[in-house]
C-alpha cells in the first residue's frame, strides 16, 4: 500500500482559494499536480504567464493536428484505417464512410467508442438497431458484431480501450444522477428495422485480434437475435444530453466533466455552460502541470474559447512533461469577462501513458501551434 505525502503548506503571497482570489501581484496561477486532478497539487502564483515561451527546441512540445486532412480513411474497414495516436492501452482513429456497409466487424482487442463528428447512420448489431446522429457516443462492447448503414456521410472518432473497457465514472456528491441520468442512455432494439435486415444469404463478418483481420464468413446473416436480456449492451449518449457541473466561483478542473472511464486512461466532453460570474474567479482553463498524463482534445464545435485559430475536426496533443493552457488572447479577454458563456463542443482524451502519434497523424501537423502562445510585443 502506498500513500501520498501530505503536508499542506503555504509560502508568500497567496491565494486562499485555488482558482479565485489571486494576490494583487500574480495576474497567472499554475497548478502543478499528480493522478490527474485527483494526488497533490500544488498552486504557483506568478507574473508572467506560465507559457511565455519565446523558443522551444526539441520534440517535447504541444503539437496541433488537421484530422479533417487524415488519408486513407475513407470507405475502408474501420480495421484498415491509420492509427493516429496510440499507447498500449488506446488507440484513436478517425474513419469516413459514404457507403453503407456490407459486411460485420468485430473487434475482439477492446471496446470501441464511436463519436459521430459528422452524418447519421443506422447501426445494426448483436443487440439490435440504433440510429445515429451527430454528437452521439455510442459504446460497442469487446467483440460485438456490428454494422453502419449510412444516411448521411459519416466522420467517426474510434477510441479503443485495447484489452479493456468503457465504464461510467464515478459521480461522488453530486449523485448517480449529475452529468447525466443513465436513463438518458439508450441501447438497440429488436424493432421492425432489425427484423428485415434477417437473411440467408451469405455474410462476412472482420475479426480484429492484435492488430491482425481474419474473416468469418456465414451462410446467413449472424444479426440474427430475436431478443436478449442481461446488463451488457451496446449504449449511446449524446453530448446534448449532458448538463455539466457548474460554479459560478469556482473554474472547476476537466475531471468534472468526465464522460467514459477505462482503467488507463478517462475520456471527457466539454459542453456548452456559463462562465464563471464570480469577480475573483478564473473564468477560462487553469495554466497546469498535468505530469501524470498525455492530453488530446479533439474539436467537435463551436467557439473554443481556450484556443486560437483552431476548426471543428482538429486535435491537439500536449504531452506530460510542460505547462500548458490558455492562449494569450483568451486569458486577457477571461480576465475582462467578455463572454458570459462557452459554445464549444469537445471530446478529451487524457491517458496515463504516453502516446504515439501515427504517421497519417504526423502529416497533417502545423508545426507552427508551438508559437501561438508567444506574446507579441507591444507596437510602438
Amino acid at each position: 500500500m502506498r500513500k501520498w505525502a501530505s503536508f499542506p503548506l503555504k509560502e508568500g503571497e497567496v491565494s486562499r482559494q485555488a482558482h479565485a482570489d489571486f494576490p494583487d501581484r500574480a495576474i497567472y496561477e499554475r497548478e502543478v499536480g499528480r493522478s490527474g486532478f485527483f494526488g497533490p497539487a500544488t498552486h504557483f502564483h506568478h507574473t508572467h504567464a506560465p507559457t511565455g515561451w519565446s523558443d522551444w527546441e526539441g520534440p517535447l512540445k504541444p503539437r496541433l493536428y488537421n484530422f479533417n486532412d487524415i488519408a486513407g480513411n475513407h470507405n475502408v474497414s474501420p480495421w484498415q484505417v491509420p492509427t493516429l495516436l496510440h499507447n498500449a492501452h488506446c488507440k484513436m482513429r478517425t474513419w469516413r464512410l459514404t457507403e453503407s456497409m456490407d459486411y460485420l466487424v468485430r473487434n475482439a482487442d477492446g471496446d470501441e467508442l464511436l463519436f459521430v463528428h459528422e452524418g447519421a447512420a443506422e447501426l445494426f448489431c448483436d443487440y439490435g438497431h440504433l440510429s445515429l446522429r451527430d454528437g452521439d457516443y455510442v459504446v460497442i462492447p469487446r467483440s460485438t458484431m456490428w454494422r453502419l448503414e449510412v444516411t448521411e456521410p459519416l466522420f467517426l472518432l474510434m477510441i479503443e480501450a485495447t484489452n479493456d473497457s468503457f465504464q461510467l465514472p464515478e459521480k461522488g456528491l453530486v449523485g448517480n444522477h449529475a452529468i447525466f441520468d443513465a436513463a438518458m442512455i439508450d441501447t438497440p432494439k429488436i424493432d421492425e428495422a432489425f427484423k428485415a435486415q434477417y437473411s440467408e444469404q451469405q455474410s462476412r463478418v472482420q475479426v480484429k485480434r492484435h492488430g491482425e483481420v481474419s474473416q468469418i464468413t456465414y451462410p446467413y446473416n449472424p444479426l440474427d437475435a430475436i431478443g436478449w436480456h442481461g446488463d451488457l449492451a451496446v449504449m449511446r449518449i449524446n453530448w446534448r444530453d449532458i448538463r455539466p457541473l457548474m460554479s459560478h466561483r469556482y473554474h472547476l478542473p476537466p475531471s468534472a466533466h468526465t464522460t467514459f472511464v477505462a482503467q488507463r486512461f478517462v475520456v471527457c466532453t466539454f459542453v456548452p455552460r456559463p462562465i464563471e460570474s464570480d469577480p475573483g474567479a478564473l473564468k477560462v482553463p487553469f495554466y497546469h502541470n498535468n505530469d501524470d498524463y498525455d492530453e488530446v482534445l479533439f474539436y467537435h464545435a463551436g467557439d473554443f474559447f481556450s484556443r486560437d485559430n483552431i476548426e471543428r475536426g482538429m486535435v491537439t496533443f500536449h504531452p506530460a512533461g510542460f505547462t500548458h493552457g490558455p492562449h494569450p488572447k483568451a486569458f486577457a479577454a477571461g480576465r475582462e469577462y467578455k463572454k458570459k458563456f462557452t459554445d464549444e463542443v469537445a471530446v478529451m482524451l487524457d491517458t496515463r501513458d504516453a502516446l504515439f502519434v501515427g504517421d497519417a497523424a504526423l502529416a497533417t501537423e502545423n508545426p507552427d501551434y508551438v508559437n501561438s502562445w508567444k506574446i507579441k510585443p507591444a507596437s510602438v
